[in-house]
């Protein structure tokens, strides 16, 4: 899958090569759902990544530790940390006291998983997870971490995994982007989000995911202008790319090629999201399957439901961000609501593509950019503390896609802190996602700055323990 950026210096080096390999890009990418093809069978076609931006405790989802009630507010053992680092907030606080988790835990299913008595709706469908307990991250603080989680660097500026999914799968329905984000409007802004989460980088600009926004106009200026027909707007990209044609044959810049591409994406378009956002043929019982928000635009729940009927239209890669999930203080307050807002959607999601026989070759995936510590930050009070970052243990959840179900995949030590087994690191989550979609990590490449760079960078292993 490797392609060199054709630009002056490579097109001087070998020009009827470069000419040739711009051709028989163009020649690939026009085929259905495919763009120089997939290394081995493909587990899964789809990805819906439910991304929980803040980061959400570990200690009230996924990862069940009932001996810290006995530890209540108690120090942590020098030896947990084992000199850790710790971030400013709570590295100035002196005594890091332990804080046992409010809520419940219990068994669900014939898997027997546990889940917090926060997610109900997640438990209902325990079998159908495959819940990773020690996946772990680099990334102390926010940005950097979802920055690496959405792009395999810390650094702003490389390719988000969408935009690599659309450079290496192409799209399975030429008149919808192959990427896809849409961004939760009922959600507390906490942390911020920037579009450079779901941007090309140095791939070609045609990769960037396109956000979708509740109201009138899902895509900004998707529209016609006031007297212009779609007619004249064909005539108008007629003549673009006439332009773009003889502009390329002097300049040889791809790039031109991308914003013709994404200007007849537009176009197309115009007919296609319409369709696909409006969600008037929904019946009455999928609206009560997704709760009682699925039915204002740009919820949560709206965006759940709005995400299957976009896969079904041959999207291939969705992302959903949901903020607020970042409780530094008033976490049994805070978490519970964010709880509320995402258990009964989210579950519903896996249970309407199963419905629908989708689950199978979609892969659903749940969780944050790290996970919380087992102390509290800050003051503690009989019912009220706060949790900080916490990226060495955290947990997420699977679904469909080639995983297995009803499983589990590593644990942690006693206090949520480290890892005893089975660590997932986000290169290796990487890897395996991309191994479910067909693809060998080490081999899907963009040639730039003098090396050939992938979503895992240099790392990454596929867990092969969690696949079906």
């Amino acid at each position: 899958m490797n392609q060199e950026h054709l630009d002056r210096r490579v097109l001087l080096k070998g020009a009827g090569l470069g000419l040739g390999a711009l051709a028989l890009g163009d020649l690939l990418r026009a085929q259905d759902g495919v763009k120089l093809g997939v290394h081995h069978a493909a587990r899964a076609k789809r990805v819906i990544y439910l991304f929980q931006s803040g980061g959400p405790s570990q200690l009230e989802t996924l990862d069940p530790k009932p001996g810290l009630r006995a530890l209540h507010g108690t120090p942590l053992p020098e030896s947990v940390r084992g000199g850790q680092r710790l971030t400013g907030m709570s590295g100035n606080q002196g005594v890091l006291k332990v804080a046992s988790s409010f809520t419940g835990f219990a068994r669900h299913g014939e898997s027997g998983l546990e889940v917090s008595d926060l997610l109900p709706h997640t438990a209902r469908i325990a079998d159908r997870l495959c819940v990773l307990r020690a996946v772990h991250t680099e990334a102390i603080n926010h940005d950097p971490a979802i920055t690496f989680f959405c792009s395999g660097s810390q650094i702003a500026g490389r390719p988000s995994m969408g935009a690599w999914l659309s450079y290496g799968l192409g799209s399975m329905n030429a008149d919808l982007p192959a990427f896809v984000v849409l961004v939760s409007k009922d959600a507390q802004r906490d942390q911020p989000l920037y579009s450079r989460l779901w941007g090309s980088g140095f791939l070609p600009s045609e990769h960037q995911g396109v956000q979708l926004r509740s109201g009138a106009e899902p895509v900004l200026f998707l529209k016609n202008p006031a007297g212009v027909s779609r007619e004249s707007r064909r005539a108008m990209l007629d003549a673009l790319g006439a332009l773009a044609r003889s502009a390329t044959e002097c300049e040889h810049d791809p790039e031109i090629a991308a914003r013709i591409a994404q200007a007849e994406l537009a176009y197309r378009m115009q007919m296609s999201v319409p369709d696909a956002t409006s969600l008037a043929e929904e019946s009455e019982a999928t609206f009560e399957l997704y709760g009682p928000g699925s039915r204002d635009a740009g919820t949560f729940a709206a965006n759940c439901l709005l995400a299957r009927r976009l896969v079904e239209r041959g999207v291939r890669f969705v992302q959903l961000f949901h903020q607020g999930w970042d409780q530094h203080g008033s976490l049994p307050g805070g978490i519970t609501h964010q709880c509320r807002q995402t258990d009964q959607a989210s579950a519903a999601l896996v249970q309407d593509l199963a419905a629908r026989g989708l689950l199978d070759d979609t892969l659903v995936i749940w969780g944050g950019e790290f996970g919380r510590t087992v102390y509290c930050q800050g003051r503690m009070t009989e019912n009220d503390y706060g949790r900080d970052h916490h990226p060495r243990c955290f947990s997420m959840w699977l679904a469909g896609g080639g995983v297995k179900s009803g499983h589990v995949h590593g644990s942690t030590d006693d206090f949520s802190y480290n890892i005893v087994d089975g660590g997932v690191h986000v290169h290796d989550l990487h890897a395996t996602l991309l191994h479910l979609l067909g693809i060998d990590h080490e081999r899907l490449t963009w040639f730039f700055q003098g090396r050939h760079y992938r979503l895992t960078d240099v790392a990454g292993r596929v867990v092969r323990e969690i696949l079906a």
